[in-house]
């Protein structure tokens, strides 16, 4: 009786290095209740923005002000806020085993570069602050989008993002280099989202909700009138965003 060898089947999965932009809830106060308003505060501000949003935990700003956490606490109240915790940073040897313990990673403060720092104009994400990451590298991938990206996809660049189409309400394009979008701006657009300050956006007709360079951002609500339905360039400028004229 003869027996056949095992079929060779392949391989079901592999792991890959990536960069990701992710918020970083950077805490300056334990008070759950001033977090929880100053939270619910900014997801009125951009509820899809923050909406099912991964979430880093910072506690180094608190642990060098000597102010203690109860990080079970705090994990259940931005859970109950909508969010997605993926782990802490920053912590002390204490709240990294108690975050372990309630199966939350524990991130490397190592690699990372120093929070954004907030200015009252135009607005940052306050208390949650967009993680800055590497600068990106040299001569990246740039894409070219022909067809309108519509509300609820995600299109995402490693260098130049172009968009020779709209960009409906509820879309969101990001890239680590510039973004140029020739037709209408109405979704989200983030460039440099790895950090990179140099990083523009070009648009047709500007009716975004929202526009970010490295993690410096403004909603439609913050947008001069004057500007709307024009073509304009974004830059930033000493943490400041500087939306012109084309």
């Amino acid at each position: 009786m003869s027996t056949s060898s095992p079929t060779l089947q392949k391989a079901a999965l592999e792991f890959k290095s990536t960069s990701l932009t992710v918020p970083v809830l950077l805490l300056a106060s334990n008070n759950l209740s001033h977090i929880e308003l100053q939270l619910k505060e900014k997801i009125t501000q951009a509820p899809e923005f923050f909406k099912n949003s991964p979430l880093l935990i910072d506690l180094q700003k608190l642990n060098s002000q000597n102010l203690d956490c109860e990080l079970p606490d705090l994990v259940k109240l931005v859970r109950d806020l909508g969010f997605m915790p993926i782990g802490i940073r920053g912590g002390s040897e204490q709240q990294n085993h108690i975050a372990l313990e309630i199966k939350l990673p524990v991130h490397s403060m190592h690699g990372t570069n120093a929070p954004i720092t907030n200015k009252p104009e135009p607005k940052t994400i306050a208390v949650v602050e967009v993680e800055e990451a590497k600068q990106p590298e040299q001569n990246q991938e740039n894409k070219l989008i022909t067809q309108p990206v519509r509300s609820g996809q995600r299109v995402y660049a490693k260098g130049d993002l172009i968009v020779t189409a709209t960009v409906s309400a509820g879309a969101e394009i990001m890239a680590e280099g510039n973004i140029h979008v020739y037709g209408t701006l109405r979704g989200r657009a983030l460039a440099g989202v790895l950090g990179n300050i140099n990083s523009r956006i070009f648009c047709s007709d500007l009716q975004a909700e929202l526009i970010s360079i490295a993690g410096i951002y403004q909603l439609s609500d913050d947008l001069s009138p004057a500007l709307a339905h024009k073509p304009v360039q974004i830059s930033l400028d000493n943490q400041t965003l500087i939306i012109k004229d084309i």
